[in-house]
């Protein structure tokens, strides 16, 4: 407890880092930096088991909240178009910091259902690689994003467009060719162990995922999950890929293994042993 402790005091002493107070930038980007922007700094905290009463959480909670707009949506950014993905994080890292039942975050939530694609997941109208028939496919990062969100919610196990999203990501498993428009694909770099959980990796897919009958019992989870299993050393997780911003914190050191990354697996375990309790 006490090596948490002190990452996360590493972290809290960082907040000034993009240039502005609470991990943000001077013209007020929340998502810039990575892991170490507004969203994955108080994500972070979470995870780190940072009191919500902390007032460095706390603000930073609250600069999340001032981008929510009346329509549900987030603006992360002072300028330019407001994509899916962005409320998507917004929304997921508010979601895990628990507010999933504000009023304000449930409009969020009505407004992600609202915007799904066709095959049920979400995707950003912004043609980076150009286009071509993958790109006529939603993102699967976002979509995992999104439903991590939704898990806090009841929605989650009840809403069949939620379940047809969580099929949209067993088919990948199958297909992992790069899918929507930015090129989200199944390979080597997502077959490796990372850690913190947060974007479109093995560990999240596994970790998300598990919390949807739907893909529990599936033999494409269950695939994913083997493969996850069979990259335990000594029945430990031990990242194999770390964002170089977090490489230096005792937390999640490439090639050592990780308490804490080794409990979201237990409970991500257990959550299958005990799969008919919902």
């Amino acid at each position: 407890m006490s090596d948490e402790r002190d990452v996360a005091a590493a972290i809290l002493a960082r907040r000034f880092d993009n240039g502005a107070d609470y991990w943000a930038t001077p013209d007020g980007r929340l998502a810039k930096g990575g892991p170490l922007s507004t969203l994955g700094a108080a994500r972070l905290l979470v995870e780190l088991g940072v009191d919500p009463s902390d007032p460095v959480r706390a603000a930073a909670t609250e600069l999340i909240w001032r981008a929510w707009r009346e329509d549900g949506r987030f603006r992360l950014a002072p300028v330019g178009a407001i994509y899916p993905c962005q409320t998507a994080h917004a929304a997921c890292t508010l979601a895990h910091l628990g507010h999933a039942d504000d009023p304000r975050l449930q409009r969020t939530f009505e407004q992600l259902l609202s915007t799904q694609h066709t095959d049920c997941g979400w995707r950003c109208n912004k043609f980076s690689y150009g286009r071509g028939p993958e790109t006529e496919f939603s993102n699967p990062g976002p979509t995992l994003i999104a439903l991590d969100a939704f898990r806090f919610t009841e929605r989650a196990n009840s809403d069949e467009t939620l379940d047809r999203a969580v099929e949209f990501l067993l088919s990948h498993w199958v297909t992992r060719a790069p899918l929507g428009p930015c090129h989200y694909g199944i390979g080597t770099l997502f077959l490796q162990v990372s850690y913190p959980l947060a974007d479109y990796h093995l560990f999240s897919w596994v970790q998300v995922l598990s919390h949807y009958r739907r893909a529990r019992g599936d033999p494409r989870f269950l695939q994913a999950f083997a493969t996850l299993q069979a990259k335990l050393v000594d029945g430990q997780v031990v990242p194999e890929r770390v964002s170089p911003a977090l490489a230096k914190l005792g937390f999640c050191r490439r090639g050592e293994p990780s308490t804490l990354a080794t409990g979201r697996y237990r409970e991500l375990e257990s959550r299958l042993t005990h799969a008919d309790d919902g």
